[in-house]
């Protein structure tokens, strides 16, 4: 199988400011093994023998104000060496007005969308937004509107809970295309959570500018569950259907757990009761398309 990685990271140690000081509880939790540089090469090693033959880089949480500086590294990168083929940066959405940012990203031609993560769950550390409104806000709904005449899509980062705030904005964004993150990360896997995260998906699956990103499914369990892999990845399919899913593999944060051929393989399990041209969409060319590699 010929595989697009459509959710990785690589970064320098030095640039990364939750990287740089103590360890403190991260929502992937203890992160120490991986508090280092992971660079390219360390990639391309991970992935080898995986059938990956192209990669979307996304935004590692640089400072703030160096959202410029990541692109224009990671697109050195790319150019000396190939990959990534695409890049998603990061620009702060909840400003009165994105456009300046959004023109200094545009300069740089592998960049194809923005992740301004908007997360926020009732455990203080699942959050990474100020409220679980702050993404279907006016500010957020008039900048991330724009991006359709950058030519860029939104990785939308959100919990099921979220669900209502994150329907304001698909729905005033029509022209936007939404790359749904880690199927939208369900926590809660009770029977009654699974079904809230259900119904949560399933109002933003009704959209067809979502689409839905199968990746990070470690995040909670700190391991790689090929059952857990399974039902999540079937869940999504059956929700947005196998064209508008794509694989990601989350690297290096799924390194804390397992290895990259350990994680394709249970993705790859998990999509074998699936046609041919199934699995080469959440495999391959959902992605391509997405991300136009």
């Amino acid at each position: 199988m010929k595989i697009v990685d459509a959710h990785h990271h690589i970064w320098r140690r030095a640039d990364l400011p939750w990287l740089l000081g103590p360890t403190v509880p991260r929502i992937f939790g203890d992160y120490g093994p991986i508090k280092r540089d992971y660079l390219i090469d360390e990639f391309r090693a991970d992935v080898a023998g995986s059938g990956v033959e192209k990669s979307v880089y996304v935004q590692a949480n640089w400072a703030p104000n160096w959202f410029a500086d990541e692109v224009a590294w990671v697109s050195r990168v790319a150019e000396a060496t190939g990959w990534p083929h695409a890049i998603t940066g990061f620009a702060d959405m909840t400003q009165a007005d994105a456009r300046r940012d959004l023109d200094r990203l545009s300069a740089y031609p592998l960049l194809r969308g923005i992740r301004h993560q908007m997360h926020w769950h009732e455990e203080p550390l699942y959050r990474f937004a100020a409220d679980p409104e702050t993404v279907g806000s006016d500010r957020v709904i008039a900048n991330v509107g724009r991006l359709g005449e950058y030519g860029l899509v939104f990785e939308l980062q959100i919990f099921a809970g979220q669900a209502p705030a994150a329907l304001r904005l698909v729905e005033a964004c029509p022209d936007v295309t939404f790359v749904l993150q880690h199927a939208g990360m369900p926590v809660d896997l009770t029977e009654e959570g699974k079904a809230r995260w259900r119904e949560a998906m399933g109002r933003l699956a009704a959209h067809p500018n979502v689409r839905c990103k199968v990746s990070g499914f470690g995040t909670f369990l700190r391991r790689n569950d090929p059952a857990h892999v399974a039902w999540a990845l079937q869940e999504a399919v059956a929700l947005f259907g196998a064209e508008r899913c794509l694989f990601g593999s989350n690297f290096p944060i799924e390194k804390l757990w397992t290895d990259y051929k350990s994680l394709t393989k249970a993705f790859l399990s998990a999509a074998s009761g699936l046609t041919e041209k199934q699995r080469k969409c959440i495999f391959r060319t959902t992605a391509e398309e997405v991300y136009r590699i």
